[in-house]
């Protein structure tokens, strides 16, 4: 048994974890309320290892934001603008394949896309924008669309989610983001995004997706107005659906942004409060198989410690970051593949390259170099991506 397990106050959690038993709401509860974040870290790393033993992963994607205009105002939200705006945009689908275009000469295997929801774009846009991207390579994975998207979508189409959603697969969507879940418990949501789908449409969207065989993420908004109770019951709802149909590939908790937006909060999550989030996550959600540190909120110095505390993926290179950083986040825009590698392995684990879905692409040795320094002219091409995104 881990040192600080022996003398710790979590010893009957972490037998109940050994013993492949479920913990409750309550145990929950209790882990994020004790000080003792190396005690039930131990019990987090040893879920980790058990499920994807030394190996944590990362992908090489690239974000595109094709608008941000939408019709919805919440609260906690720097991202969007109204049509007024100066600073708003939006891409043409030629833009769009231009910039994916680019990635794929960088070797990226995900395109990562979400905007807001636009107040005069057709439907057809966004099949159009599907089909253009998949001509470019069929290889590509398309991971596109937060669950109030696919209801925006619906409304347009004028047809009932599965259909839209059966359309957009037809279209090319892979796979659909876990953006938008914020925090379920009602008083919060409406407190923080008010006229957003409520928590069952969320639900219901991703159910509905998975059962026409398709896999999608999930998130948790944190450290803002909600309890540790409203934490808890948030990642009940996600474990619930899970045992129901098994297509989440992996969770991704999100830190909350203070910057830029209408939710007065003092105290931003701290990098306390991230491991610990990471760490309950992972004991809790005992039937998701991955839990990723999301680098462009923590850092990727925080993000590579949380590998020690229940995560086993990184995230992605991701090139662009826009709705993070309008927020006040100081992370940089990209990771190369590189750095990704690196941060991997001074945590101790043996990095590994993967998919949209969590499955392998490429393993990297426990030890030794890593790929060899960019070509001339790629730093140029990711900096040009930047300076006209």
């Amino acid at each position: 048994m881990n040192f600080f397990l022996e003398r710790s106050e979590l010893r009957d959690l972490y037998e109940k974890v050994v013993a492949n038993q479920r913990i409750s709401e309550a145990d929950a509860v209790r882990l994020f309320q004790t000080k003792d974040l190396n005690a039930f870290g131990a019990i987090a790393d040893f879920v980790c290892r058990r499920k994807n033993r030394d190996r944590a992963s990362y992908i090489i994607n690239r974000y595109i934001n094709y608008s941000n205009y939408c019709i919805l105002s919440c609260q906690f939200c720097a991202f969007a603008r109204k049509k007024r705006d100066a600073d708003g945009f939006q891409y043409t689908v030629e833009e769009i394949v231009q910039k994916a275009r680019e990635a794929l000469a960088l070797g990226i295997t995900e395109l990562h896309i979400v905007g807001g929801l636009h107040p005069s774009l057709p439907f057809n846009y966004y099949l159009e924008m599907l089909r253009a991207l998949k001509a470019l390579d069929p290889r590509l994975q398309l991971k596109c669309f937060t669950a109030i998207e696919v209801l925006h979508l619906a409304w347009l189409a004028r047809k009932p989610v599965p259909e839209t959603l059966q359309e957009l697969r037809d279209a090319g969507l892979n796979s659909l983001t876990g953006g938008g879940a914020e925090i379920f418990r009602k008083s919060i949501r409406s407190a923080i995004a008010k006229g957003k789908e409520s928590a069952e449409e969320y639900l219901d969207v991703h159910r509905t997706w998975h059962r026409l065989g398709g896999r999608s993420t999930c998130t948790m908004l944190y450290g803002h107005i909600e309890s540790i109770e409203d934490r808890v019951d948030h990642l009940r709802q996600l474990r619930d659906l899970q045992d129901e149909t098994r297509g989440f590939t992996g969770f991704v908790p999100l830190p909350y942004q203070p910057e830029n937006n209408a939710i007065p909060v003092k105290k931003p999550p701290t990098g306390f409060d991230s491991l610990r989030t990471i760490a309950v996550s992972r004991i809790f959600l005992d039937n998701f198989d991955h839990i990723t540190a999301y680098w462009v909120g923590m850092g990727l110095k925080l993000a590579q410690v949380a590998l020690s505390y229940g995560a086993d993926d990184l995230h992605g290179t991701i090139v662009q970051e826009k709705i993070f950083h309008m927020a006040g986040a100081t992370s940089p825009q990209l990771q190369t593949e590189n750095e990704m590698v690196k941060a991997i392995r001074e945590a101790g684990r043996v990095p590994v390259q993967r998919n949209t879905f969590y499955e392998p692409i490429k393993e990297w040795p426990a030890n030794g170099a890593v790929s060899p320094e960019a070509p001339p002219g790629r730093t140029a091409v990711l900096e040009g991506n930047l300076a006209t995104a």
